[in-house]
């Protein structure tokens, strides 16, 4: 397991980690794309896999096309070294609750394994960012969870329990 990173290095990323929520909360694009590294990768599962800002903001902003609403919350989450001072990995939990522009409600448990890069006119920004969801469905937890071990052990997850 990697280094934790500096705690100066966490907080700048931790702030990184809320200004993307906050943009997806209230829904500002600006906000939200500032926070993407130019040659960034973003992949939300499902065969949406996307490189580039500009192509990662298109797919964001079709994404929120389709929400009426939507309250992202970031829970826990880890900071490590990367291969040098402004290259670095993380992990956050995420929870959001939606409602659709079909007036359908849901819930979103995930978490995001990151990948960030720093440079000196930005700061940290994400230079990769991969959905993992856990459970997608209703609010009421009616829905399959796929962090059950079968499936973890299917995606590679070295699950011992």
């Amino acid at each position: 397991m990697p280094a934790p990173i500096a705690t100066d290095d966490y907080v700048a990323i931790q702030r990184l980690i809320h200004r993307y929520a906050d943009a997806v909360v209230h829904r500002d694009g600006v906000q939200w794309a500032s926070c993407w590294d130019d040659a960034a990768t973003w992949d939300l599962g499902g065969g949406r896999l996307v490189e580039g800002r500009s192509a990662i903001v298109d797919l964001w902003y079709a994404a929120m096309a389709g929400m009426a609403s939507v309250v992202q919350l970031v829970h826990n989450g880890e900071v490590w070294t990367g291969d040098d001072a402004d290259q670095a990995t993380g992990r956050w939990y995420i929870d959001e609750r939606f409602r659709r522009a079909d007036d359908t409600n849901g819930m979103l448990l995930a978490h995001y394994d990151d990948a960030y890069t720093r440079s000196a006119e930005h700061g940290w920004r994400f230079s990769r960012r991969f959905l993992c969801p856990h459970y997608m469905g209703a609010p009421d937890l009616t829905a399959t969870f796929t962090n059950h071990r079968a499936a973890l052990v299917e995606r590679g997850v070295p699950a011992d329990v």
